[in-house]
C-alpha cells in the first residue's frame, strides 16, 4: 500500500493523483530525449545548420543543467510545488515556441528555454518522491517509476517519428503541451505540503534570517559552463582558449564564492563525503557516455544505414527498455545486497556496450546497434538508482533538494560535455576523412546527406556514407572511454547496504 512519509494524513487517492503528476513529468523527460533525437535529421535537412547540430541537445542540456542546484535550493526555501509549477511553466514556454523556430540559429534558443524549465522538472520529480516515500517504498515503487520510462521508450520513437514523417516535425515539441499542463495540475492542487521542503519556515522568518538564495553561484556556474561549451566549440582559434581560461578562472570563482555563501548553490561540504563525491563522479562519467552518445545513434541509423526518421527512433526502443528492466530488477535488489556490487555489475555492462559501439560500420545491420545499445541501457538501470537511493537516504532533510539536484547536475553536465564533444569531433572527423578522400568538405551539402527527400542519399552509398559511419565509430571511443572511468570511481564507493549506511550516518550525529 502506497504511504506518506511526509504527511501520514494524505489521502491515498490525492497521493495516486500526485504520483500520476510526477509520472507524466518523468514521461515528458524520458520522451524529450527520443522524439527531438528522432526528429533532429528531419530538422536539419529542413533548417540547414549541420554544422551546429550538436548545440541544439548542448544549449539545452547546458541551460538544464545549470538550473539544477538554483532549483533544488529554491525548492528546499519556497516549497517543492511551487518551484515545480514553475519550471513546468518554463518547459512549455520553450516548447511552444521551438515549435516556432524558422532557422537552426533560433532553434537553439529556444531550445535554451525550454531547457531552463527541464531544469526543474524531472529534478524535482525526484524530490517530490523523497518527500513522499520511504527507502523501502521507493525501491518498491522503482519498478512503476521506471516502467514511465519504459512506456516511453516504446512511444516516444514511434510518436517521434509518426509526427516527422507524417504531420510537421513541428509537434515533437507541441506534443508536450497537454501531459506537462496536466502534470503541474496535479501536482498542484492535490498536494498540500507540510515539513521540510514546504518553504514554510523560511516564509514565517524574518528577512534577516530567511537563507539567501546563491545567484552569485549560479550565475558563475553557468557562465564558467557556457564559457567551457563555446570554447571547447573554437579550439581551432585562439578565442576557444581564451574562452577556456575564461571558464576555468570562472569555476575558481565559484568555488572561493561557495565557500563563504551561507546558503551556496553547490554544496561543497557535501563532498567531504566519500559516497556523495563517488555518486557525482559517476553521474559525469555515466552521462559523458550515455547521453552524449544518444544523441547521435539515429543520426547513424537514418543517414548510414539509409532508414526513415520513424525506424531511426525505434532504435532507441531497446535501450529504454533495457534501462527500465534493470532499474525495475536492480531497486528490488537494493533491499537485499550492497548498492556497490550492484553499480559496479553495471558499470561493465556499460563499459562492453559502449566499447561494442565502437566497432560499428556501413555494414553493421540495425538489430547490432539495438544490441549495444541494450547493453549501455542495462549499465545504467542498474548503477544510476543505486546511488539516488543511496545518496537520498543519507542526506539530511533539509538538504534532500539540494543533494538530489546536485546528483542530476552531475548526470547533466557529463552529457553537457558528452554531447558538446562528441559532436566537435564528428564534424572534424568528418571533414578530414572526406578531404582524404578526395572531396572537398565546402562542395558537400551536408544537411543534404541526411535528408530522405533528396538525390543526396544516393550518394551516400560511396565515400561519403563510409566517412560518416567510420567518424561517428570513432566517437564512440570516446563515450567507451568515459564509461572505463566510471567503472573506476565506483571501485571507490563504500560498501555495506543503504540500510547500514544510514544506520552509520544516524550514529555519528
Amino acid at each position: 500500500m502506497i504511504r506518506a512519509i511526509e504527511d501520514e494524513n494524505l489521502p491515498r487517492n490525492r497521493l495516486q493523483l500526485i504520483t500520476l503528476g510526477i509520472m507524466l513529468s518523468m514521461f515528458l523527460a524520458s520522451m524529450e530525449g527520443t522524439v527531438v533525437a528522432t526528429a533532429m535529421p528531419t530538422i536539419v535537412s529542413q533548417l540547414g545548420g549541420l554544422s551546429i547540430y550538436s548545440w541544439v541537445f548542448s544549449i539545452y542540456m547546458l541551460t538544464s543543467t545549470t538550473t539544477v542546484p538554483l532549483y533544488g535550493k529554491l525548492s528546499d526555501l519556497f516549497g517543492r510545488k511551487l518551484i515545480y509549477v514553475v519550471s513546468m511553466l518554463f518547459f512549455l514556454v520553450g516548447s511552444i515556441l521551438c515549435g516556432q523556430a524558422r532557422s537552426m540559429e533560433q532553434l537553439i534558443v529556444f531550445r535554451g528555454i525550454q531547457g531552463l524549465g527541464a531544469g526543474g522538472v524531472l529534478p524535482l520529480a525526484f524530490i517530490i518522491i523523497g518527500e513522499l516515500f520511504s527507502l523501502e517504498e521507493r525501491a518498491r515503487m522503482q519498478g512503476l517509476f521506471s516502467g514511465v520510462w519504459g512506456v516511453s521508450a516504446v512511444v516516444g520513437p514511434l510518436i517521434g517519428g509518426f509526427l516527422v514523417d507524417q504531420v510537421s516535425w513541428q509537434w515533437v515539441f507541441y506534443i508536450n503541451l497537454f501531459p506537462g499542463l496536466l502534470a503541474a495540475g496535479l501536482v498542484w492542487f492535490f498536494w498540500q505540503e507540510s515539513g521540510a521542503g514546504a518553504g514554510s519556515l523560511a516564509m514565517k522568518r524574518t528577512a534577516a534570517q530567511r537563507p539567501s538564495v546563491d545567484y552569485a553561484g549560479a550565475g558563475l556556474m553557468t557562465a564558467g559552463s557556457l564559457g567551457l561549451l563555446l570554447g571547447l566549440e573554437a579550439l581551432d582559434r585562439p578565442l576557444g582558449w581564451g574562452l577556456v581560461t575564461l571558464a576555468v578562472l570562472l569555476f575558481a570563482g565559484l568555488i572561493a564564492v561557495e565557500r563563504r555563501a551561507k546558503d551556496p548553490i553547490l554544496p561543497l561540504h557535501m563532498f567531504r563525503d566519500r559516497l556523495f563525491t563517488v555518486s557525482i563522479m559517476h553521474g559525469i562519467f555515466s552521462g559523458w557516455a550515455v547521453f552524449g552518445s544518444l544523441n547521435y545513434v539515429p543520426l547513424y541509423v537514418q543517414a548510414v544505414l539509409g532508414t526513415s526518421a520513424t525506424q531511426a527512433g525505434i532504435s532507441l526502443t531497446p535501450m529504454s527498455l533495457s534501462w527500465t528492466a534493470a532499474s525495475i530488477f536492480g531497486s528490488r535488489l537494493l533491499l537485499k545486497m550492497g548498492y556497490r556490487t550492484l553499480a559496479l555489475a553495471g558499470m561493465v555492462m556499460l563499459v562492453l556496450g559502449a566499447f561494442m559501439m565502437t566497432t560499428i560500420g556501413v555494414s553493421t545491420s540495425q538489430v547490432l546497434v539495438m544490441v549495444y545499445t541494450s547493453l549501455m541501457g542495462v549499465g545504467m538501470g542498474l548503477s544510476i538508482p543505486a546511488f539516488l537511493i543511496a545518496v537520498q537516504s543519507i542526506a539530511r532533510r533539509d538538504e534532500l533538494g539540494v543533494a538530489t539536484s546536485t546528483l542530476q547536475f552531475s548526470r547533466s553536465i557529463g552529457g553537457t560535455l558528452g554531447v558538446s564533444i562528441l559532436g566537435i569531433f564528428l564534424s572534424s572527423s568528418l571533414s578530414n576523412r572526406l578531404a582524404s578522400a578526395g572531396i572537398d568538405p565546402r562542395s558537400v551539402s551536408l544537411n543534404g546527406l541526411i535528408d530522405p527527400m533528396t538525390s543526396a542519399n544516393a550518394v551516400l552509398e560511396g565515400p561519403l556514407r563510409e566517412a560518416l559511419a567510420i567518424s561517428i565509430a570513432h566517437m564512440f571511443i570516446i563515450a567507451f572511454i568515459a564509461a572505463l572511468a566510471g567503472l573506476i570511481v565506483v571501485f571507490f564507493s563504500p560498501g555495506g547496504k543503504i540500510s547500514q549506511l544510514v544506520e552509520e550516518r544516524a550514529t555519528e550525529v
